[in-house]
């Protein structure tokens, strides 16, 4: 592990850091349970990663990342789907190791491109992610219908 301000230990998140996961993500305002994490989780692959970042043996940071389906469209790249570094942690460098350790895993599959997206009202990780490379492509909406389930 490392120490309590060192480069943070990447690791593969495990099922029993579910309830620091859940925690992390209520700092990004995302209300998830811990069985919802645990079945993430469990339904890792090939095609999805979950990391933390433990400094002083404590998860201080984590990273989601897949590999996005081809479609005729776009061509198949990783993307980073979750990325939250504990509130105390920011500006530490736990986010950027993160970064890196994600681009290592795409690039371990082939890949040559990784993109994320992120909310505009978070222009604090839009810094980040400039200083760490990564370019504005676009922007768009995100349009979402509540399905009902049962016909009427």
């Amino acid at each position: 592990m490392a120490n309590a301000r060192g480069t943070p230990l990447i690791r593969v998140a495990r099922e029993d850091d579910a309830p620091a996961l859940v925690a992390l993500l209520e700092q990004l305002g995302y209300a998830v349970s811990e069985a919802h994490v645990t079945g993430v989780l469990a339904a890792r692959s090939v095609d999805l990663e979950v990391l933390v970042a433990a400094v002083a043996e404590r998860v201080a940071g984590a990273i989601e990342v897949r590999l996005t389906a081809p479609a005729l469209a776009v061509s198949q790249e990783a993307e980073i789907t979750a990325l939250v570094v504990d509130e105390r942690e920011r500006g530490s460098g736990v986010g950027a190791a993160l970064l890196r350790r994600a681009e290592t895993w795409a690039r371990e599959r082939g890949l040559a491109t990784i993109a994320v997206r992120s909310n505009v009202i978070r222009e604090r990780a839009h810094a980040f992610y400039a200083r760490e490379g990564y370019a504005r492509v676009k922007a768009q909406a995100l349009l979402r219908k509540e399905l009902s389930l049962f016909r009427a």
